[in-house]
């Protein structure tokens, strides 16, 4: 598909009460935001496959949901800091930060020190997409060691008392995201977290429950990432 191809599909697929639904419901607020829900925009990804130049076209033609398919159809290995740079900077809701540190962010070479960077970010969104880069970078990365993800902590106890609703819920998604990488750093996410309790402020008060209530939980899923380690145990 073209790049016009792809934008008139969108406009037919727009939906003022999606739009609506989805601001009252998920408190997604977009600007120029047509009103498509995921599973359409997924469907068209399916058509459109891995394209750098018409993903870049997309995002600049400033559609919220042109910018969410950038970052479905961007290729990880290819993103540099400069684009990488522009595009945090228009992060307006979760949905969007989510969508490109998840799928793209996380995934590229520059994962971990954009994390670390951006962790110290004051608009909400920016910083954010460090802690959701953190979260998804437990799958992204199978191979990495647990010293790549011990490194977090003191980023995560750092920011745990940051009263913002998305940034608090994504340094929680953080911690139990390592914590569930494997029954070792299942262990240290743990302490960590029992360290945040300790700080006595509402939200870390939050974050520590929440993630103890899951990581303590007989139910709990752990994975065995790095697999040549784990795998063997």
């Amino acid at each position: 598909m073209t790049y016009t191809q792809i934008v008139s599909e969108l406009k037919k697929l727009g939906d003022k009460e999606k739009k609506e639904f989805k601001e009252k419901k998920f408190g997604i607020v977009a600007n120029n935001s047509l009103g498509i829900f995921q599973k359409d925009i997924n469907e068209l990804v399916r058509k459109i496959k891995k394209n750098n130049q018409l993903a870049i076209q997309l995002f600049d033609s400033g559609i919220y949901e042109a910018r969410i398919l950038c970052s479905k159809i961007y290729k990880p290995k290819d993103l540099t800091e400069d684009l990488m740079e522009k595009w945090v900077r228009t992060f307006e809701n979760w949905e969007i930060c989510d969508s490109f540190s998840m799928l793209l962010f996380a995934k590229s070479k520059f994962a971990v020190s954009k994390a670390i960077e951006w962790a110290g970010r004051a608009n909400e969104f920016e910083k954010r997409a460090a802690f959701a880069i953190i979260a998804a970078y437990c799958l992204a990365d199978k191979k990495a060691t647990n010293e790549s993800y011990e490194n977090f902590f003191p980023l995560i106890i750092k920011h745990s008392s940051d009263e913002r609703v998305y940034v608090k819920k994504a340094v929680n998604w953080a911690l139990r995201s390592i914590g569930k990488r494997n029954k070792d750093l299942n262990k240290k996410a743990i302490e960590v977290a029992k360290q945040i309790l300790a700080l006595n402020t509402k939200t870390a008060v939050w974050i520590a429950k929440d993630a103890l209530k899951e990581l303590q939980s007989e139910r709990v899923k752990i994975l065995d990432y790095p697999r040549e380690i784990y795998r063997s145990k």
